[in-house]
């Protein structure tokens, strides 16, 4: 495993490290000691390698991840995985707002609580909390699954498309054109598939499933005051 200390080198010299690895390389094993806050810290990664940061990152931690698994022993700020193409974040603490941001792929776990807009117009990306998110959580959501196995603040999954909600705890409201769907066999094998690759332990039958109403895909003058 190779160590690199942000005490002693900086984020965009260890961000060029690892941007310039081939897919091919020998080098997969990667540990960040010293974050501090750090933003953009791992962000941009493009071939399968782990990455272990010890400590808490700043902003956009793990932002546009293609294939690499980065795992944080720590907590995140804002705005996690940002527009992640593949491979596997997990967080061991909280994150911050707007985790997941516009995902289009992979999986991200997060297994304590996450601040609002966790999944705001994720595209394809899992993401599985373990705590708790914040209010406006999925909001534009339009394909992926978003699995909370606490509670969901207000608006959640405002505007949605066809993004997958799952929530095992409370939910203070639902947002615009989200609606409450029926739990079927498939969607519990769905969901059990999601909690065992997030490594967390839950009954997929005490979620309730949200999704979309399919009321604002197309403009009509009822529904002119959810607009």
């Amino acid at each position: 495993m190779i160590t690199v200390d942000l005490d002693k080198s900086s984020v965009r010299d260890l961000n060029e490290r690892l941007h310039r690895l081939p897919p091919e390389t020998n080098e997969k094993a990667w540990r960040v000691v010293n974050p501090k806050g750090a933003h953009a810290l791992c962000a941009g990664l493009t071939v399968p390698i782990e990455v272990t940061i010890d400590g808490h990152p700043g902003y956009y931690c793990a932002g546009m991840n293609k294939e690499a698994t980065v795992v944080v022993n720590g907590h995140c700020g804002v705005g996690l995985a940002e527009n992640m193409m593949s491979g596997e974040v997990r967080v061991k603490g909280n994150a911050s707002d707007a985790a997941g941001a516009t995902g289009r792929g992979g999986l991200l776990v997060i297994e304590g609580d996450a601040g609002l807009r966790c999944g705001i117009s994720m595209k394809g990306i899992d993401i599985v909390v373990g705590g708790s998110v914040g209010h406006m959580s999925a909001f534009m959501a339009q394909a992926g699954s978003l699995v909370v196995c606490g509670d969901a603040g207000s608006s959640l999954g405002d505007s949605i498309y066809e993004a997958r909600l799952y929530v095992q705890g409370k939910v203070d409201s639902l947002g615009a054109d989200c609606v409450e769907k029926k739990m079927t066999p498939h969607h519990l094998a769905k969901l059990e598939q999601l909690l065992a690759r997030a490594g967390i332990k839950a009954d997929p039958k005490r979620f309730r499933r949200y999704g979309s109403a399919r009321r604002l895909y197309n403009f009509h003058v009822d529904n002119v005051d959810a607009y």
